[in-house]
């Protein structure tokens, strides 16, 4: 169940009525119904026409939103109307770069799912990015990326309405460009399970890692990408994997050193599903789990050390004695370190969400022109590097990802 949001308390401000914004929806799909609920809590933004091709979403977006608003199969009539402001594209990823296109050209401001990271507007997020820039964590050194699901609707198998038929479903206009094909409703209502109209686990949850990494380091990405995975559980038709990993390669930068990337997605997480960011630096750690962010710090000791496990007690004792004489000669100046706590948890308030500040990120943009937090090149820069590990996977090799280029090779 859906429930409509009241504004963020933070955003309460009044505007005029030359200020609003009107919103138009192309897709109105799960995503697309939490982005309209987001949108709306950002004072001044109405909606105004819905854009789907499934009748019943048409329907209900009236039963939720209003009888007043405008519904259409034909994206083109949300574009061409005076009266939008901002488009919302939430449609199947195939359709992505025809609808965005044609909406720059009617001079549309564009919120495109994907990628559409919202947790890059998080105030958590914000937190971490202070934190590693104070240094906090030292040097990065390692980082370990992680999206594990383990249900039916994790893995995509939404559910189907039961009147989709041909006469509910415009399934023509939906397959656009990609192979015709007879109309099923299974690839209509779980389209991301193809690569004909999906990028796959990749495309859809790497670019949310990838997007946290970049904005919390400055990063403009890797230069290496390796992909392996396949198809162990979810044999439903689906022709993408339901577990990929990947080994990503970041070259230094100005705003850190080289370091290396694990990141994986797995569809059949035994265990139970986590969404994990963890950076690993030479005196400590930041891990976002859930909405919470932990701060661990383990800065290396002044004195090195000795014994215990160590070589130290295979020497002759005269050895061992001289060494001991050498240790505290060489370090007898080190003062002891200070235990400090070893982890702090940083979390939202109740009922936060990061998409609605998202949300409210691009109307401010939209009303003074700001510089907005994600726009088409960041989301490049994420969805690049995911797209380069589907093609290492599907191809079986190592590939090579230009971030100043922007292509892969």
């Amino acid at each position: 169940m859906i429930l409509k949001r009241e504004p963020h308390p933070d955003r309460k401000t009044q505007f005029a009525a030359n200020d609003t914004i009107r919103l138009g929806v192309i897709g109105t799909g799960i995503i697309g119904f939490y982005n309209i609920h987001s949108a709306l809590t950002v004072p001044g933004v109405e909606l105004a026409a819905v854009c789907d091709l499934y009748d019943g979403r048409l329907i209900r977006a009236k039963e939720v939103f209003g009888q007043d608003i405008i519904t259409t199969r034909d994206y083109r009539e949300i574009l061409g109307r005076d009266d939008i402001d901002v488009v919302l594209i939430a449609t199947p990823d195939h359709w992505h770069d025809i609808i965005s296109i044609d909406a720059m050209k009617a001079g549309k401001a564009i919120y495109c799912e994907k990628p559409g990271s919202q947790g890059v507007s998080s105030i958590v997020m914000k937190k971490a990015q202070d934190l590693y820039r104070a240094g906090e964590i030292g040097d990065l050194i390692l980082v370990e990326a992680a999206y594990d699901r383990h249900s039916s609707l994790g893995a995509w198998q939404y559910s189907i309405p039961p009147d989709a038929s041909p006469q509910t479903v415009d399934f023509d206009t939906f397959l656009g460009d990609t192979q015709k094909v007879p109309f099923d409703p299974i690839r209509f209502f779980r389209w991301r399970n193809y690569q004909a109209y999906g990028t796959g686990i990749a495309g859809d949850l790497f670019v949310h890692l990838f997007s946290w990494l970049h904005w919390i380091i400055s990063s403009d990405g890797p230069n290496k990408v390796y992909g392996s995975g396949g198809l162990r559980y979810w044999k439903d038709g689906r022709d993408v994997p339901d577990i990929l990993t990947c080994v990503v390669d970041y070259p230094q930068a100005a705003t850190h050193a080289a370091f290396n990337m694990q990141i994986r997605v797995n569809f059949v997480a035994g265990g139970g599903g986590e969404a994990s960011l963890k950076l690993v630096g030479s005196e400590g750690t930041l891990k976002f789990a859930g909405n919470s962010l932990t701060l661990s710090r383990a800065p290396f000791p002044g004195k090195p050390g000795y014994g215990d496990y160590d070589s130290l007690f295979t020497f002759p004792e005269n050895v061992q004695n001289e060494f001991a004489k050498q240790y505290g000669l060489k370090y007898y100046d080190v003062p002891p370190s200070i235990k400090e706590p070893s982890e702090i948890v940083y979390s939202p308030p109740d009922g936060y969400d990061d998409r609605d500040d998202h949300w409210a990120n691009l109307i401010a943009a939209v009303r003074d022109g700001k510089t907005i937090v994600e726009d088409a090149t960041y989301g490049l820069r994420a969805a690049g590097p995911s797209l380069a590990a589907n093609e290492s996977h599907f191809n079986d090799r190592i590939v090579s990802w230009d971030h100043q280029k922007l292509e892969y090779t």
